[in-house]
Order: C-alpha cells, then sequence, then structure tokens
C-alpha cells in the first residue's frame, strides 16, 4: 500500500497510539496540523478595572480600563463601541501630546492599560452626559478573540483608581 503524500501545512507531527485487536497490536496514527504544533496557544483575554470619570464636558469623555491576557499569544484591541458615543476611538499619549491608534497591542502574558495621562479611550459625540454611579455598556474588540462586553461604572470626574 502506497502511503499519501502530505503537505507541508497540512503535516508536522504525527501521533502513533497502540490499540490491543484481538491478538494483535495495530498502531493507529493520527496528523496534527503544522499551524496548531507552531502556535505555542491562543489569546485568553479577560478585562478589569473599567472606570469612566464623568467628564466635564456634555460632548466628549474618556474611559480605562485593563485587558489581561493569560494566553500564549498576542491579541490586538482594534476597536470599542459603545451606544454612549458614536465617535469612540483608541489614543496614546507621547510627551504631552495625543496621537490616534488605529489598534492597540495586548501582548501575550501581558496587559495592555488604559490609564490617565496615557493609552486611553477619547469618546466623542456623547448621546447624553454620564453621572456618577451610572454604569455604560461597551464593547471591546479584537483582531483574533471574540469582542469582550463590559459595563464600566461612571465615576467621579476627580477619581483615581487604588493601585
Amino acid at each position: 500500500m502506497r502511503a499519501k503524500k502530505m503537505s507541508r501545512t497540512t503535516t508536522a507531527t504525527a501521533a502513533v497510539l497502540p490499540l490491543v485487536v484481538a491478538g494483535g497490536l495495530l498502531l493507529v496514527t493520527g496528523c496534527q496540523s503544522e499551524k496548531n504544533a507552531l502556535s505555542p496557544g491562543k489569546p485568553d483575554l479577560s478585562v478589569s478595572g473599567a472606570y469612566l470619570p464623568q467628564p466635564a464636558m456634555a460632548d466628549m469623555a474618556a474611559a480605562y480600563f485593563t485587558v489581561t491576557n493569560d494566553g500564549g499569544k498576542a491579541d490586538r484591541l482594534t476597536k470599542v463601541t459603545t451606544p454612549l458615543s458614536a465617535d469612540a476611538t483608541l489614543h496614546t499619549t507621547e510627551g504631552s501630546q495625543m496621537k490616534h491608534a488605529a489598534e492597540l497591542e495586548v501582548p501575550a502574558k501581558g496587559k495592555l492599560s488604559l490609564a490617565r495621562g496615557g493609552t486611553h479611550l477619547m469618546l466623542g459625540k456623547l448621546s447624553h452626559k454620564p453621572k456618577t454611579g451610572e454604569k455604560i455598556e461597551f464593547t471591546l474588540h479584537f483582531a483574533t478573540s471574540a469582542p469582550i462586553k463590559i459595563k464600566v461604572p461612571v465615576e467621579s470626574t476627580t477619581f483615581r483608581p487604588k493601585v
């Protein structure tokens, strides 16, 4: 019997499993794709520490949170959506200058922290001015992971999270 030639992209490793069959031994092999064999894992994301300071202005706000990746592969935060704003954009701060970011890296076994004075989420064109105690729904969208929905509490304008 002739063995089929397998392409490099479909076979990287083979597992050999012994199976006892009516007085004999049968070897069963299974193939694993190269992509899975070489990939150290996948992203495993969670979100914590989210808050939105009550905005001073009626049409603009900022939000902060931390995305933790316990997985073995990096991902990217590509956008955030919320009913509060038709214009939610990711920003970095370099020196004293704010810059729009198309996406933000969430490193493998690491964190992406959005905090005052640094990387953050800007919200423009607010549907209403949120008040302290309110909870606002956000959906975080990633390059490879499923979206994550969170409820973000509105804190006082001067709120500073305990570190």
